[in-house]
């Protein structure tokens, strides 16, 4: 709530990254056209990252994911269908305010400024890192969020595919490996039920 009321920019990036687990590069990355309001879906199938080349950072924009398992799609829930129209809208507002002075080449993205401009990923972890500790909140990287989506998915039963789909890992085993403690520790609960009811 804190963070809505100070930063929305920063806010949005923060909520998609939880809610979906979605990469840094993924959420830089996601296009207009990538999301059917119809359909109610968003699917996942360009990447922005940037680089270091002759000492100027610059923005690598990829038609393709880190893995084809990354290339997924989600069911828009309707108070985040919601977030994103009126997003639009306000892109569409400042494109009218500003006339000639609005960025125009990443205007088929999702995460711009309010000149039109794509957001640079240090933008997105720098607000992030400053937000916690001005709060004195736990230290955590953005790259977390996605580890606190899996973390929900976990605590919550559900199976290790779906988590692998959902978060685009490119195997179970990846999964598996990453987040094997909290899927034992979701087990734990199973196996003393078990031990309830099968004496040994």
């Amino acid at each position: 709530d804190s963070l809505k009321k100070e930063n929305e920019a920063i806010y949005f990036g923060v909520l998609m990254s939880a809610y979906f687990g979605l990469r840094r590069s993924e959420l830089l990355g996601l296009k207009w056209s990538a999301i059917n309001f119809v359909d109610n879906t968003m699917s996942i199938v360009h990447t922005v990252t940037e680089t270091n080349l002759d000492g100027k950072n610059i923005l690598i924009k990829k038609d393709k994911t880190k893995s084809t398992a990354g290339l997924r799609s989600f069911v828009l829930p309707g108070s985040i269908k919601e977030m994103l129209l009126e997003l639009k809208e306000e892109q569409k507002r400042n494109k009218e305010r500003l006339g000639k002075g609005y960025y125009t080449k990443d205007e088929e993205y999702v995460y711009v400024n309010e000149g039109g401009e794509l957001h640079k990923p240090k933008f997105l972890t720098n607000g992030f890192r400053k937000f916690l500790a001005k709060h004195n909140l736990t230290h955590i990287r953005f790259h977390d969020l996605r580890h606190s989506c899996a973390t929900i998915l976990c605590e919550s039963n559900v199976n290790v595919k779906d988590i692998q789909m959902f978060l685009g890992h490119s195997s179970a085993k990846t999964t598996m490996d990453i987040y094997v403690h909290l899927i034992n520790r979701s087990n734990a609960n199973i196996v003393g039920v078990l031990g309830e009811k099968i004496k040994i």
